[in-house]
């Protein structure tokens, strides 16, 4: 019967979803177009928080927001849902980018709405081709702009954190760039990889205390992902 329950549920909201976010994309264009990304940071806030609400999600934000001021941070999640990058990108105080897989850039309105907001493709399968990616999102993080990334590098199929690549740490080292650990809560039950439908209900996403360089440039990289693994563990954990 929950089963039904929530196709049927799915079946409703994914139109609604769509139109949403063809509307918002459409509208992303045209202030982008006659403005700078920078100030339609605002837009962009309120566009994924009415995604995430046609979705049949509702946005739960705790822990400190970062202040735009002490930019630029590298943002490091744990990978669980499409709508990832919806929460984070709706809590936060500032214009930020991140990378995606180079694929999704063919995929109509999402590709288009991917390249005018400046996201940096990513390569996986080619190692040339994914050094050249985080070469460039290092200079993103050298001009002053902060970047989303996942250190798993690509979503769960279980609701458990995956194994942590090393590139996201590299990045940090080379940059010095202050990390901010967020934990993303109930994301992979609202939308799983591995299933077509929604689940309605609350998803948060949790901000942790911001790690400065100067708090891990004593760590190996292994030893700085351990660091940030268990943060974001603790982080989801709290209840």
């Amino acid at each position: 019967m929950a089963g039904m329950y929530k196709t049927l549920v799915s079946i409703f909201l994914w139109p609604i979803f769509m139109i949403m976010f063809v509307l918002g994309v459409g509208g992303y264009f045209f202030l982008t177009t006659f403005i700078s990304l920078q100030q339609a940071h605002s837009y962009m806030k309120w566009f994924c928080r009415i995604c995430l609400f046609s979705a049949g999600q509702m946005l739960r934000i705790e822990g400190s927001i970062p202040k735009k001021e002490k930019q630029p941070y590298i943002y490091m999640f744990n990978h669980e849902s499409m709508f990832d990058h919806f929460m984070i990108a709706a809590a936060t105080s500032h214009y930020l980018t991140g990378v995606a897989a180079e694929h999704q850039y063919s995929y109509p309105v999402y590709g288009a709405g991917l390249r005018r907001y400046k996201a940096i493709p990513i390569k996986r399968e080619k190692l040339k081709d994914a050094i050249h990616s985080l070469d460039e999102a290092e200079s993103v993080i050298k001009d002053g702009t902060s970047l989303l990334i996942a250190p798993e590098g690509t979503r769960t199929i279980t609701g458990k954190m995956g194994p942590f690549k090393k590139g996201p740490f590299h990045l940090a080292k080379n940059t010095k760039a202050t990390i901010v650990p967020v934990a993303l809560i109930d994301a992979w039950r609202a939308k799983s990889k591995t299933d077509w439908r929604l689940q309605p209900g609350v998803i948060t996403v949790r901000f942790g205390e911001p790690v400065l360089a100067i708090d891990y440039e004593h760590l190996t990289l292994q030893e700085l992902s351990d660091h940030i693994r268990n943060l974001l563990t603790h982080l989801i954990a709290i209840k």
